[in-house]
């Protein structure tokens, strides 16, 4: 038998786990909250959803987030990262009429954060927007960006004496590419190649004014650091072909770079390559202007450095081959190129993943080379089991310690600055379009009982001990096999 190895993260290295607002609060009309946008669209469209389910109970940590907090506790990690709900604060999307009440909820749960140890990272935006908001045309309309910043400027005032990390806005791109892009998230405008690049841009200058109050306004008293979180996957050459390498840089481009170029690169603004492709490609379908909108000079410079860290969600890899056949304008069709999964990559409970950790390694080294080796903070990854995972749930744990491994050896052997690591998600939650039927957590969720009781998969002991001696044992500890 091979002889065990041992890698260890290093010291100052932090562990979380995340979780979402309305995936996980309930309390959908409670204590002066209003309607968001998934509130309308589970009950208008319920039929969009796996089961007919919607997030107005999901596992009530409205009522119950000490519990939830006690359970954050036993895994001994060092930070939780939660989202604030733009509705329970602000119920008619602007600051004319704050709610005390969603006040009052966000004070406790970080109050009780703190007197647990735990530091409390906080998300403005992850995905809920105000219904009022979103029936002005969501952030495919630009003053929905001011809006966006005269929330972020309450959430600051109220909260910012106690939390000092800050994340404007979750995942831009999918709520670009699936929510105004396409028909699988609410709102479902499904207005490819069009909507997808109107709302990113509102997006993009949504988190520079809401990263600028805070920069003017808040830092220099409240010491903290805020930043955006961008989902990605690795765009791996569908064959060694100078056609697919190419293809495959255009597809990193234009995916991650979409909302990291303008952020992060010297240059700033979108990518090179995503200007002068869509700018051409939009000329020669007729359009009298570009499908892509521009900055002015003043938003370029604005944006650049708009960001005290990194933050990425990683969950996935897909293979990326030259051509596309789509019905334009679609995105894809713009990179022209085609994305799908090798048949040998592993799948898990969701059809939309595949397990591949080396694209992890990849990834954290593309950013690595583009973006002069920024400071990165995971703040999701995670396995989606289905409805027949037991608590014995071992396919996660093989995930969790085989991206965490690619995960060390980009900090250890390619010497990537991931500084922390953040699971998703804390428990069994309502995930968007799938329901209840995907599972996340490390703590499964008993939808059918009232009291919504949670208990701890193998996977939570598991990870436990990753964060309490800060290292990873290979082959797998006996202790978690039997």
């Amino acid at each position: 038998m091979a002889k065990p190895t041992t890698v260890h993260f290093p010291k100052n290295f932090k562990f979380g786990v995340s979780t979402s607002a309305y995936q996980i609060e309930g309390g959908w009309n409670e204590d002066g909250k209003s309607e968001s946008i998934w509130d309308y669209y589970t009950h208008t469209f319920p039929q969009r959803i796996v089961n007919l389910t919607s997030g107005d109970i999901s596992c009530d940590s409205y009522h119950k987030f000490e519990e939830d907090i006690a359970n954050i506790k036993r895994l001994k990690v060092q930070f939780y990262r939660f989202s604030i709900s733009w509705c329970r604060i602000l119920p008619s999307g602007h600051p004319n009429k704050i709610n005390h009440a969603g006040i009052d909820y966000y004070n406790r749960l970080i109050n009780a954060l703190i007197q647990n140890n735990i530091e409390p990272v906080a998300t403005l935006f992850h995905w809920d927007i105000p219904l009022s908001i979103n029936n002005l045309g969501g952030w495919c309309n630009p003053i929905t960006s001011d809006y966006f910043a005269s929330y972020a400027r309450v959430c600051f005032k109220h909260f910012g004496d106690r939390v000092k990390t800050w994340i404007t806005i979750n995942e831009p791109i999918l709520i670009a590419m699936r929510a105004y892009g396409g028909a699988q998230l609410a709102p479902a405008y499904d207005s490819k190649g069009i909507g997808s690049y109107l709302s990113g841009h509102g997006e993009l200058l949504g988190h520079m004014k809401a990263y600028h109050i805070y920069d003017k306004e808040f830092r220099a008293i409240q010491k903290g650091r805020i930043g955006i979180t961008n989902d990605a996957r690795w765009g791996e050459p569908a064959t060694q072909t100078p056609e697919d390498i190419e293809a495959a840089e255009r597809y990193m481009q234009m995916d991650l770079g979409w909302f990291a170029h303008p952020i992060f690169s010297k240059e700033g603004n979108y990518p090179l390559i995503m200007r002068e492709l869509i700018d051409t490609v939009s000329k020669n379908q007729g359009f009298d202007q570009s499908r892509l909108p521009k900055f002015t000079p003043e938003e370029i410079q604005l944006l650049k450095g708009s960001s005290d860290f990194f933050g990425l969600n990683h969950y996935n890899t897909v293979a990326v081959k030259h051509g596309n056949t789509e019905v334009p304008p679609t995105n894809e069709n713009d990179i022209n190129c085609t994305t799908f999964y090798d048949p040998s990559w592993k799948t898990n409970g969701s059809e939309l993943f595949r397990v591949v950790p080396w694209g992890f390694r990849k990834l954290l080294n593309w950013i690595k080379n583009e973006y002069n080796n920024p400071e990165v903070i995971v703040f999701e990854n995670g396995f989606a089991g289905n409805d027949t995972e037991t608590l014995n749930d071992i396919d996660r744990i093989d995930y969790m310690r085989s991206y965490m491994a690619a995960m060390s050896d980009a900090i250890l052997k390619d010497n990537c600055r991931v500084t922390g690591y953040t699971f998703w998600t804390l428990m069994d939650n309502f995930e968007w379009q799938d329901g209840y039927t995907v599972k996340f957590g490390l703590h499964h969720v008993d939808f059918k009982d009232p009291n919504r009781k949670r208990t701890p998969k193998r996977s939570a002991f598991v990870y436990q001990d990753i964060v309490v001696t800060r290292c990873l044992t290979n082959p797998i500890p006996d202790r978690f096999l039997h």
